[in-house]
């Protein structure tokens, strides 16, 4: 099961980016090929039901799954990422963390008004960052068809936050 394989993979770093956090580091998964074949034909199975326009991954975890899952559907990809990092015109949605803020962007001719976004990143947590990058994908007039992760912390509850935008909030793992 695909599950297993990800826990049995993911390496757990205590303390990390602070104290009391235990980090779920994905790196070792990269390590193996196989797997990574594995969980991307895995995410595009459980999406197979929703009609995708665009995959669009998160900086910069989110681009890792988000680009092969991308081709596999046959569709563009769109990087979200931290503001200063894309040369050309964005478009931006600022939001709140634990700890402070930030601002993710993506250019401006990215997404068209009407199509149909998965969003993808390799771990829902809190909801943050995606709750701001589904903000920034209804700014351009799209839709979020959904989400795909890697791994959920489902004891954050971060999937309550996304259902103002989709019910459909697929993870491989959870926690």
């Amino acid at each position: 099961m695909i599950e297993t394989k990800i826990k049995q993979t993911v390496r757990d770093v205590n303390d990390f980016p602070k104290a009391g956090i235990v980090f779920k580091d994905i790196t070792p998964i990269l390590k193996d090929a196989g797997l990574c074949r594995e969980i991307t034909a895995a995410l595009a199975a459980q999406l197979s039901a929703l009609k995708i326009d665009v995959v669009a991954g998160i900086e910069s975890r989110g681009f890792l799954f988000g680009m092969s899952l991308a081709h596999l559907l046959n569709v563009p990809f769109v990087p979200i990422r931290k503001a200063g990092k894309l040369p050309y015109k964005t478009v931006q949605q600022s939001y709140d963390l634990e700890y402070g803020s930030a601002t993710l962007e993506m250019h401006e001719d990215a997404i068209l008004p009407g199509q149909r976004v998965l969003i993808h990143d390799d771990l829902l947590a809190t909801g943050g960052t995606v709750v701001a990058a589904s903000r920034l994908i209804e700014q351009m007039g799209a839709v979020v068809e959904g989400y795909s992760f890697i791994i959920a912390l489902a004891f954050l509850n971060g999937n309550e936050r996304l259902k103002v935008f989709s019910p459909n909030n697929f993870a491989l793992a959870s926690y």
